[in-house]
C-alpha cells in the first residue's frame, strides 16, 4: 500500500490497467491490419474452393504406393536369386516405403530396397516419385560397401553409361535432384574422371530418372534398373 492510501494505489493500478488494454488494441488492430492484407489470386481461390483436385492428388499417391509394392515384391526376388552372397544382410530389413510432402516444397514416395544404413556403411538402392518431375532410381554406396563395388563400377562403366546413368557429384548424398550440380551425366564424362569420382567421393551414388509423362513404362523401368543396379553388387 502507499503512502496516500488505498485510493491512489486503486487509482494507478486503473492507470496501468487501461495502458496494457491500450496496448492490446493497438496490438490487435495491427494484426487485423496485416491479416487483412492476406489475400488469395484468382487462381489460388479457384483451388482452395475445388475438393476435385486434392483428392486426385491422393489418389495418384495411392497408386504410386501400389506400384512400389509390386516392385518391392520383384525386388526381393531378385536379390534372392542374384545376390545370395548379401541375402542374409539385406533381408535384415525389408523394403520400406514412406512418402512426404516437401522434397523442394512437392510430394515424394520412396521406396528403399535394399536399405542397409549402418553408421560406417550404407547399401541401398532408392526408387523415388517426385511430383512434377520423374521417376528415379539411385544406388547409394559407404563405407566397406562402396569399398567393395568399386571393382564392379570399373567393370560396368560402359554398361551404364549405355543405358543412360548418372554418377553424383554433390556434396550431400540426400539430395535426390538430377541438376547438374548434383549429378553428372555418364555420356558426358570420360572412363578416366568416372573412376577418379568414385573413388575420392565419400560415397557412390549412381542413378537415371524416368519422365512421368512416361507413367505407362515406369514399372518396366524400375525392374530393369533395378536388375543393372544389383550388377554392382557382385563380387
Amino acid at each position: 500500500m502507499t503512502k496516500n492510501g488505498p485510493m491512489k494505489d486503486f487509482r494507478i493500478s486503473l492507470s496501468n490497467f487501461f495502458m496494457v488494454t491500450n496496448e492490446v488494441k493497438f496490438i490487435m488492430f495491427g494484426a487485423m491490419n496485416d491479416a487483412a492484407k492476406i489475400t488469395l489470386s484468382a487462381k489460388e481461390l479457384d483451388l482452395v474452393c475445388n475438393i476435385d483436385w486434392i483428392l486426385t492428388k491422393h489418389a495418384i499417391i495411392q497408386k504410386v504406393y501400389e506400384l512400389f509394392g509390386i516392385e518391392a515384391s520383384k525386388m526381393q526376388q531378385i536379390v534372392a536369386a542374384e545376390l545370395p552372397s548379401l541375402a542374409g544382410i539385406i533381408n535384415e530389413y525389408g523394403p520400406k516405403i514412406a512418402k512426404g510432402e516437401n522434397y523442394e516444397n512437392l510430394p515424394y514416395v520412396m521406396l528403399d530396397y535394399p536399405r542397409c544404413f549402418a553408421k560406417e556403411r550404407t547399401l541401398a538402392i532408392r526408387t523415388m516419385f517426385w511430383w512434377g518431375h520423374y521417376f528415379s532410381i539411385q544406388l547409394q554406396l559407404t563405407g566397406n560397401y562402396k569399398i567393395a563395388a568399386i571393382p564392379a563400377l570399373r567393370k560396368n562403366f560402359m554398361m551404364l553409361k549405355d543405358n543412360g546413368y548418372a554418377v553424383s557429384i554433390g556434396e550431400d548424398r540426400w539430395e535426390h535432384h538430377f541438376r547438374e550440380d548434383n549429378y553428372l551425366a555418364l555420356e558426358n564424362c570420360s572412363e578416366e574422371k568416372f573412376i577418379s569420382i568414385i573413388e575420392d567421393s565419400p560415397f557412390i551414388k549412381i542413378g537415371k530418372n524416368l519422365s512421368l509423362r512416361q507413367w505407362d513404362v515406369a514399372a518396366t523401368f524400375i525392374e530393369d534398373a533395378f536388375l543393372e543396379l544389383t550388377e554392382l553388387l557382385k563380387n
